[in-house]
Order: C-alpha cells, then sequence, then structure tokens
C-alpha cells in the first residue's frame, strides 16, 4: 500500500500524507454489526473531564470486531476489505458457510475471496487461521492474541503489530510482544495466525491541525505557557522552566518515572519491555 502525497495548492497540504485507499473494497453495509457508541468527550459520568484534550471528534459508527474468533470448525470467505474509523487497521467482513457474517482484523496479506477459519487446533499454518496458542509452531508470529481464555483477543491488535511464540512450558507459551517484552501466556489462550496489516499507517503526516480536531484530539498548552496556580512549570520572566524536571499538572515526573503497580501477572513477565 502506498502513501499519497498532495499537491501544495495551501499550506497544510504541503506536508500532508495519506494512505491509499485503493486496498478498500466496500463500505460498511451490514448494520447489524454497526453501532453507535455515545462521544464521552474524555468526561467522566459527572461531568469533570478526566482525560484532558478530548472531543468528540468526527460522527462515526462503531463497528462489532469478533475477536473471540470462537466459530471453530467452520470456515469462511473473506468478503470485504474496509476502513474502521475506530482503528488504525483495516477490517475484513468474512462470511461463513452457514450465512453467519462477522468482522476480523485484516492480517498482511489477507485479501478477498481467501478462506479462513478457526479451531482448537489441527489446522494449516495460513494467515488468518484462528488456534489455541499451544497448537501453534515455535517462531511463528500471531496477533490477536488473548490474554484469558474465552476473552477476547487483547494483545498486538493495531497496524502493524505481532507477536512471536518463542517456546512452551508447561501449560504456558513464552511470547515476545511488540514492545520487546517476553512473558508467558497460557497455551488455552487463543491466536491469530500472521501480522496486521496497514503498517505504512505510522509513515502518515497529519500535515495541519484540522485532521486532529476531526479525530476527537483537542490542542494542548505548555506548562510553561500558564501561570503556577495552573502548571508546576508556569511563571516566571521569559523561557525558564526553572530548573525543575518536567512534570505533570499534578506533579507526577513525566520522563522515564515508572507508573506500572504491581499486579498478579507480574509472575508471568519473563523479561520487561524495552525502553
Amino acid at each position: 500500500m502506498a502513501m499519497k502525497s498532495y499537491r501544495p495548492i495551501t499550506p497544510a497540504r504541503r506536508w500532508m500524507t495519506n494512505l491509499d485507499s485503493s486496498d478498500i473494497t466496500a463500505k460498511a453495509s451490514v448494520r447489524s454489526l454497526l453501532k453507535k457508541l455515545p462521544a464521552s468527550a474524555g468526561r467522566n459520568s459527572y461531568g469533570r473531564i478526566t482525560s484532558r484534550h478530548k472531543e468528540a471528534g468526527a460522527k462515526k459508527l462503531y463497528r462489532i470486531i469478533d475477536f473471540k474468533r470462537n466459530k471453530f470448525g467452520v470456515e469462511g470467505t473473506v468478503a470485504t476489505v474496509e476502513y474502521d474509523p475506530y482503528r488504525n487497521c483495516r477490517i475484513c467482513l468474512v462470511k461463513y458457510v452457514d450465512g453467519d457474517r462477522r468482522y476480523i482484523l485484516q492480517p498482511k496479506g489477507l485479501m478477498v475471496g481467501d478462506k479462513v477459519m478457526a479451531a482448537e487446533a489441527g489446522l494449516d499454518i495460513k494467515t488468518g487461521n484462528a488456534m489455541k496458542l499451544k497448537s501453534i509452531p515455535v517462531g511463528t508470529l500471531v496477533h490477536n492474541i488473548e490474554l484469558n481464555p474465552g476473552q477476547g483477543g487483547a494483545m498486538a491488535r493495531s497496524a502493524g503489530a505481532y507477536a512471536q511464540i518463542m517456546g512452551r512450558d508447561g501449560k504456558y507459551v513464552s511470547l515476545r510482544l511488540p514492545s520487546g517484552e517476553m512473558r508467558y501466556v497460557l497455551g488455552e489462550c487463543m491466536a491469530t495466525v500472521g501480522t496486521i496489516g496497514n503498517e505504512e499507517i505510522a509513515n502518515e503526516v497529519v500535515g495541519k491541525a484540522g485532521r486532529n480536531r476531526h479525530r476527537g484530539i483537542r490542542p494542548q498548552t505548555r506548562g510553561s505557557a500558564m501561570n503556577p496556580v495552573d502548571h508546576p512549570h508556569g511563571g516566571g520572566e521569559g523561557k525558564t522552566n526553572s530548573g525543575r524536571h518536567p512534570v505533570s499538572p499534578w506533579g507526577m515526573p513525566t520522563k522515564g518515572y515508572k507508573t506500572r503497580k504491581k499486579k498478579a501477572s507480574d509472575k508471568l513477565i519473563i523479561s520487561k519491555r524495552k525502553k
């Protein structure tokens, strides 16, 4: 998939790039797989902003994705490749032989007309097929990985993401995650063979603030431009940070400070992620 650039007829167009959408074959047409999500714009149930710099953005419908891949033993055919406004990868509409239709994340190389299937074991190691981790050979690249059996895929779901199966240890399978972290996952968890497509989106240049506004991202104000009552970096004569290490508006260090709390799953981490 190629990047598309524009003639510089305006200052915003000069640097803007976008993904070529020639791989998209259809618009969303299955109404039962679409639903409207309420836009919170970063506010909680009390109306207070708990996640800053967010707004509703452009109107969009959520696509219900089959993260569980629990339709065992039924062959499906990729009918369409579609755009999803809620994620940075493409999605595929799969039509199964029993008439059921479901969306899945599009793995790299999966095209219209290809066959996919899910099972506990015994399938070919082919892009788009889903099996339990204990049934997938060591060294295979996988995505949409469950953390708990039956929960649905929770890891390696964004564009270009994948994890690699490194080995087996009893009922656990060791994975190398996209962050570089090595961890154990139960072999009963499902995963899909292949890597997520649309990895070129990392090269996209937004080009203008308006595109981020459509995505629901509001402008940010530098702490050094505020008053001391509003931010620890505020105040002073001219540009000065008074020698203070960068912190959040509430005084929490923002560069390299460990914020992960102890969790029960820490014992499953073999080695930490790369910095």
